[in-house]
């Protein structure tokens, strides 16, 4: 199972939610709302991070250590056949997509609207509507990179249970993952949705709508328009939890890519494959909050894509056929 992570617009921690647990003490899926996190890495430059040698350097082949989590990242996705793949926001940036948190952030210069203020107020609709138009172009023309691609090449190899992400991007449907395997926890920016009959439709024409009139569009059944992602304060969608905890249970392997792993309930989901022993691999450029679980198998510090595309490449036997 593959999750990726927090590309949402609104890539938070949930508030004010406590963990479900069952007599047995089995994790629960809550009903969940967003708040922003404490902090957001995305993908830089910089060569070391808080003295973690990053397997893409020039030296790396000579370096023992990196060699050998190098060489235990491509011995794992060769023997996975149910992968659970946990991607946040890290995965995306080399597409092109801006994040929300960081020093240079969205958030810095724009306040969010709240879900409770868009239903209520046509001021807070035209203010979403005009956050979400600035970010269109760029969600529409991003492509998906080497990392999506090659979750697809492990997905074709018949290796991915599923694709579980937090981005609102819609790389993974671009990149070729298949709709039954895709939970999108934090919704998409590829459709626009109804707040009351809940019809999608293409964006296209509502953006253009709004820019030609600045007025927030309206559904033929009366409802609210509003590109179908999770806002601020906005219900996360239980039958997506349950999917995606569900296909953790199934797991045999998980990898955690790009994620700081700070947004919950979500970040709970590859612990419950590696809680039933499934190995946990951890790739992603700065701190997560899973660094030191004893859950986690094997962490590589450093860019996702360098990373993972060449050990897929590996493991599918891509080289050897070349």
């Amino acid at each position: 199972m593959l999750i990726t992570g927090s590309g949402i617009e609104n890539p938070g921690t949930i508030l004010g939610v406590e963990k479900e647990e069952s007599a047995a003490g089995d994790w629960r899926p809550p009903t969940a709302t967003w708040t922003p996190p404490d902090g957001y890495f995305g993908l830089g430059k910089l060569r070391k991070i808080q003295g973690f040698l990053l397997w893409g350097e020039a030296n790396a082949s000579e370096n023992p250590v990196v060699e050998e989590k190098r060489e235990r990242l491509v011995e794992l996705l060769r023997g996975g056949r149910r992968v659970l793949v946990f991607t946040g926001a890290g995965i995306s940036t080399g597409s092109g997509i801006p994040d929300f948190r960081g020093p240079d952030g969205v958030w810095k210069r724009r306040q969010p609207v709240y879900y409770h203020d868009f239903m209520r107020s046509e001021a807070a609709r035209i203010e979403h509507w005009d956050f979400k138009l600035e970010g269109w172009a760029g969600f529409r023309d991003a492509r998906p990179n080497a990392t999506h691609e090659s979750i697809v090449r492990l997905e074709r190899a018949g290796k991915v249970l599923a694709v579980v992400t937090q981005n609102i991007d819609g790389l993974h449907s671009r990149a070729g993952t298949a709709l039954e395997l895709l939970v999108e926890l934090h919704g998409t920016n590829s459709f626009v949705e109804c707040q009351s009959c809940g019809q999608r439709t293409d964006p296209e024409r509502h953006f253009e709508y709004f820019r030609t009139t600045r007025r927030p569009p309206i559904c033929g059944c009366g409802g609210f328009l509003k590109p179908a992602t999770i806002s601020f304060g906005q219900n996360l969608k239980n039958e997506d939890l349950e999917r995606a905890s569900r296909f953790a249970d199934q797991a045999d392997l998980v990898l955690a890519l790009g994620s700081t792993l700070s947004v919950y309930p979500a970040a709970d989901i590859p612990l419950i494959a590696a809680r039933k022993g499934a190995p946990y691999v951890v790739i992603n450029r700065g701190e997560t909050e899973h660094d030191g679980l004893r859950e986690v198998t094997l962490r590589i510090e450093g860019d996702v894509a360098e990373i993972f595309a060449p050990a897929v490449a590996q493991a599918l036997g891509v080289e050897d056929s070349a």
